[in-house]
């Protein structure tokens, strides 16, 4: 068995990168959902610490999650957030109970159409969102993933919005940044053995830190202002931090809204949970698969946590665990080392992070949407056909113009929908022979499939009533192990109308020993 310390020469870099990526979105998403900015690094400690402990994941991260923000925003205006941290406790319990029963199936119903279009739709929204603090308007979080923000500004808006807010030094930290990026993707630092195990947006960040250090002692009207960089809290003292958590008001168990508040929780992380396991499997580049029960309860137990001290409701995310893929990851040990680095920067480092530029940031997500959102995976669905394209078409533009599941909740009707149709049309093969029956007609075979249900009803009735008269109709479904009632009924009714018609009909049917229980014949009559 491989020692847990085995990849760390993979895990460590990756970690940084997840880290860095980590910080903003858990700020973001905590000002996003109208809750302390402090909750959201909460969510993100005890995800990458408890959870990643728990979790058989190897990829996976955890921590606050932006499809949530709406969700806890309007339960945080209602309940209050001490309030709210009760709901999110019993959340985790309902969590660890769906595990327990054996709940996490759920995810290997949602077809892979659908999941390649969540990661090509966060991808795009990855990139659209970070353009705005590309050039430097941040008037938005960073956790605002969904187009429509609780202040009312959509997505568009925002990008129309930036053009009238551009901050030339936060465009040229992005620019040298990206740079940065593209060189290390291009294979720039294996001629330079120095800068080999350097990862390349540890190095963009590190830029990013020295250009405002510089800048702010030699040239402070270059200098980035503190609303283009990344905030976290600072604490002068010990007694600080204490301060900073907040804790359940265990009198609101008596209130049912809490219960309500806790049952949508547990089952929306819950499906964001599994479908981001499912997409993370799917990335994994040694295509290990993760036990979905397990990961439930990893999650349920990092909610209580994260609940009692005053976090975030906590899901595996799909933006940090594609980062620490792309970034080389190889165990789960690099969500754990995350959240180890959340821990000391909040307590030893919070100066030195508020010297990051969001545009900074911005450019390692530029690299990451794109690589979720590539253009050969748009060419390569659409080579599949129109029954794998639809699905992942729709889920993107429903993701992008919508939120993450409503956009999933859209490419699955479409994804259920082709797939009745198909079931539909191919209930029955159709056949009429070119020899003549002994008494002189022409033979129509119709051979019925494996699985017959009553959506198949129509497609029966339809070929059926479109027959030629006077011919002799073959009705097989010796192959057919589940014929549905409605099905027996329309082709007896059919049988008591061949005689107006001339029209003989003759039933093969399965044996009577192949169906235990069920007495079968077969039948000719004029």
């Amino acid at each position: 068995m491989k020692s847990p310390l085995s990849e760390i020469s993979h895990d460590a870099p990756a970690s940084l990168v997840v880290f860095f990526v980590a910080v903003p979105l858990c700020l973001g998403i905590a000002l996003a959902s109208g809750a302390p900015l402090f909750s959201g690094l909460i969510a993100g400690i005890v995800g990458g610490i408890v959870v990643g402990s728990i979790s058989a994941s190897p990829l996976g991260v955890s921590g606050p999650a932006a499809g949530l923000a709406v969700i806890v925003f309007g339960a945080v205006q209602t309940l209050g957030f001490s309030a709210f941290l009760v709901a999110v406790v019993l959340s985790g319990v309902i969590q660890i109970a769906l595990g327990a029963a054996k709940a996490g199936v759920i995810a290997y119903f949602f077809p892979s159409s659908v999941i390649k279009g969540m990661l090509a739709g966060i991808g795009i929204i990855i990139i659209m969102k970070q353009i705005p603090h590309a050039f430097g308007h941040d008037s938005d979080p960073e956790g605002d993933l969904a187009f429509m923000q609780p202040d009312g500004e959509t997505t568009l808006s925002a990008l129309g919005a930036t053009l009238g807010d551009l901050e030339p030094s936060a465009m040229f930290v992005s620019a040298a940044a990206l740079l940065i990026l593209l060189l290390w993707e291009g294979g720039f630092p294996r001629r330079l053995p120095i800068l080999r195990s350097l990862p390349g947006p540890l190095v963009a960040v590190a830029f990013g830190i020295c250009f405002q250090a510089v800048a702010s002692m030699l040239a402070p009207s270059m200098a980035l202002e503190s609303s283009h960089l990344v905030t976290v809290p600072v604490a002068t003292q010990w007694s600080d931090f204490g301060r900073m958590l907040t804790f359940p008001d265990w009198a609101q168990l008596a209130n049912p809204t809490i219960y309500l508040t806790a049952a949508t929780l547990a089952a929306v992380a819950s499906l964001e949970t599994l479908l981001c396991v499912d997409a993370t499997d799917k990335l994994d580049p040694q295509r290990r698969v993760t036990p979905a029960n397990r990961e439930l309860v990893a999650q349920g137990c990092g909610n209580i946590v994260s609940g009692l001290i005053g976090g975030l409701p906590i899901t595996q995310v799909i933006v940090r665990s594609s980062a620490n893929i792309q970034s080389g990851g190889r165990t789960k040990l690099t969500a754990i080392l995350h959240g180890v680095l959340l821990l000391v920067a909040v307590v030893v480092l919070p100066t030195v992070l508020n010297l990051v530029p969001l545009a900074v940031l911005a450019s390692i997500l530029f690299v990451v949407g794109y690589k979720l959102a590539k253009p050969s995976l748009f060419k390569d669905m659409y080579e599949r056909g129109a029954n794998q394209f639809a699905p992942f078409i729709v889920t993107i533009v429903g993701i992008v113009l919508t939120d993450l599941l409503i956009g999933i909740g859209l490419g699955m009707a479409v994804a259920m929908f082709l797939i009745l149709s198909r079931n539909y049309m191919n209930s029955h093969f159709l056949h009429i022979s070119e020899s003549d029956f002994p008494t002189g007609r022409h033979v129509v075979s119709m051979r019925l499939a494996e699985e017959v249900t009553f959506m198949n009803k129509g497609a029966i009735i339809r070929s059926l009533a479109e027959l030629p008269n006077g011919v002799h109709v073959r009705i097989d479904s010796s192959s057919s192990f589940h014929v549905d009632q409605d099905v027996l009924e329309a082709i007896s009714e059919f049988e008591d109308s061949s005689l107006a018609r001339d029209i003989t009909v003759e039933r093969i049917e399965r044996p009577p020993e192949t169906v235990p229980g069920v007495t079968l014949e077969a039948r000719y009559r004029r």
